[in-house]
């Protein structure tokens, strides 16, 4: 792919042109020249576009789709599809499918189903076998078809030993662990936070306490072992406090945060909308603020939509009943923008690739094209028009978002919008 971009400001702190307005010539999927203004000689495609502001691609960590298995909520290629549109030149997908990616083909299955493109797919294995928590999946075989981490997708390893052994093991090739904050006879039955709003509503409440006993579990057990541990989508303020602690302990921890969990509190519930029962749920505005601190000091090292496509029969039952999960990759940059500067929003959306060992390419001379392309100041009420998904339960419908992505370059092919 040859291209010419006009008049595009660069968001990249490792680019030497961050914060400048140039012309970036692309050359066979590579960046050949960048300037404050570039001829076109040879005649190749311009792209020019209103406010275009342009970064490194932005990497989510946290992904279903639901493929192969769940086919009706999401397929791998409309999910990939849906992160391009949204900005997103690679993922992190999650083992939550039927069968459960827990073995060496399931991982080649998902990569070959992503095969050409323009999207990285990188599965996550699961930690255990088919997620049930009884004994470890075949973690180094899956790593070597490509796995970068290893997760039961919303399940709490119970067995504290099974955790240390995960962790030793694991350790031996430099694999990622990756554990779901919650306790589960604390949480109970909860579907929502336990709070004063959650006894008004009459709904069974998931403490705060279930998230923090179980982060400060496996921070001991990290501390013992060694190893590397992620900690996905924490919700409350305490939690921010102990991997804080754990961090300045040195200990090899990394931590995300969904961004739902940034921006709605848990009074949004009090309408029963099933689109806002996720998991961990949404928690106080202290804890929003806390987050929101986190994020900034360095302690939370990612955002995640934690995209997860649920079809309309187990949305639009009984709150109790219904399935935790809401989509997230259309609504991600613009729900983010709205909260922070857009020099950050791009900076969380795209630091956890180092984790994940993924390939971060900066916006310079000689690099591969991996680029996302967007405009930080469009202001707009997401609708379901803006939707991509096959499933449609998103908490941010009709929410005013700021921020509009027309697309992205990876892997020598534009997609526009």
């Amino acid at each position: 792919m040859n291209l010419l971009i006009k008049s595009a400001t660069i968001v990249d702190s490792k680019s030497d042109f961050h914060n400048q307005s140039v012309d970036i010539l692309i050359e066979k999927g590579f960046i050949s020249q960048i300037a404050k203004t570039l001829k076109n000689p040879k005649k190749y495609k311009e792209l020019n576009l209103d406010n275009l502001h342009i970064s490194q691609g932005w990497f989510d960590s946290s992904v279903s789709f639901g493929e192969p298995g769940f086919e009706e909520r999401e397929t791998i290629e409309n999910g990939l599809k849906t992160a391009a549109l949204s900005g997103f030149t690679s993922v992190a997908v999650n083992a939550n499918t039927n069968p459960v990616i827990d073995s060496h083909s399931d991982v080649l299955f998902i990569k070959s189903k992503a095969s050409g493109n323009a999207v990285n797919i990188h599965p996550i294995g699961a930690l255990t076998k088919e997620s049930k928590s009884i004994e470890l999946a075949e973690l180094y075989d899956m790593t070597n078809a490509g796995a970068v981490a290893f997760y039961d997708y919303q399940k709490p390893v119970a067995n504290p030993n099974l955790m240390k052994v995960a962790l030793q093991y694991a350790s031996n090739f430099d694999g990622l662990v990756i554990s779901f904050p919650q306790e589960s006879k604390i949480s109970g039955l909860g579907v929502m936070n336990e709070n004063v709003t959650s006894t008004s509503l009459g709904l069974k409440g998931n403490p705060a306490l279930a998230e923090e006993l179980q982060i400060a579990r496996d921070l001991f057990l990290l501390e013992y072992t060694g190893g590397k541990l992620h900690i996905p989508t924490i919700s409350t303020s305490k939690s921010v406090e102990l991997i804080r602690a754990a961090k300045q302990n040195k200990l090899n921890v990394t931590c995300s945060v969904a961004i739902h969990n940034l921006i709605f509190d848990d009074t949004e519930l009090k309408s029963f909308n099933t689109n806002y029962k996720v998991l961990p749920p949404l928690r106080t505005q202290d804890d929003i603020n806390a987050l929101i601190d986190g994020l900034k000091d360095g302690t939370i090292d990612m955002v995640t939509s934690d995209h997860n496509p649920i079809d309309i029969e187990h949305k639009k039952i009984e709150f109790d009943f219904a399935k935790y999960g809401t989509i997230g990759l259309e609504s991600a940059f613009g729900a983010l923008n709205t909260i922070l500067t857009t020099k950050k929003t791009v900076e969380v959306l795209t630091k956890g690739k180092q984790r994940f060992n993924i390939e971060s390419s900066p916006v310079a001379i000689g690099n591969k094209a991996t680029l996302t392309l967007f405009n930080p100041n469009l202001t707009y009420t997401f609708t379901k028009e803006h939707i991509l998904s096959t499933s449609k339960n998103s908490m941010f419908e009709n929410k005013e978002l700021k921020g509009k992505v027309y697309g992205i370059i990876s892997n020598n092919t534009l997609i526009l919008n």
